[in-house]
């Protein structure tokens, strides 16, 4: 997912855009990762809960 990351960031950076074009898609880029990552941990806290408290039962 990282390098995906990357190669989006280096492909706006190359693209023939202004300034302000660029900013406001490097903007939005990172807002969506940053979405796509709290959902990641968020589902990877809950999935931890669940096998916490599975394993606490069957002790």
């Amino acid at each position: 997912m990282g390098a995906a990351a990357v190669g989006a960031a280096v492909g706006m950076l190359l693209a023939p855009e202004k300034g302000s074009d660029l900013r406001k898609n490097i903007k939005d880029s990172a807002g969506k990762w940053t979405d796509r990552l709290s959902d990641m941990w968020q589902n990877g806290k809950k999935a931890a809960e669940k096998a916490s408290s599975k394993i606490q039962t069957e002790m």
